[in-house]
């Protein structure tokens, strides 16, 4: 298993909690809290450029 080192979950109105991680291979992930084996991985590159993207209002059409 990796060993990922997960952030505190970032969290909406309810039970909408997401959680961000990184290894020391340069990896970084993205959960949804309590979920954390289910996660979706990328590099730390990628994931600047999705969180860049997202608050540049890229995905405001999904709200």
């Amino acid at each position: 298993m990796r060993d990922i080192n997960w952030e505190e979950p970032y969290c909406g109105e309810g039970n909408n909690c997401f959680r961000v991680g990184t290894d020391d291979q340069g990896h970084s992930y993205i959960a949804v809290a309590g979920a954390e084996d289910a996660y979706v991985t990328d590099t730390r590159e990628a994931l600047r450029t999705l969180i860049r993207e997202i608050k540049a209002g890229k995905a405001d059409h999904l709200l």
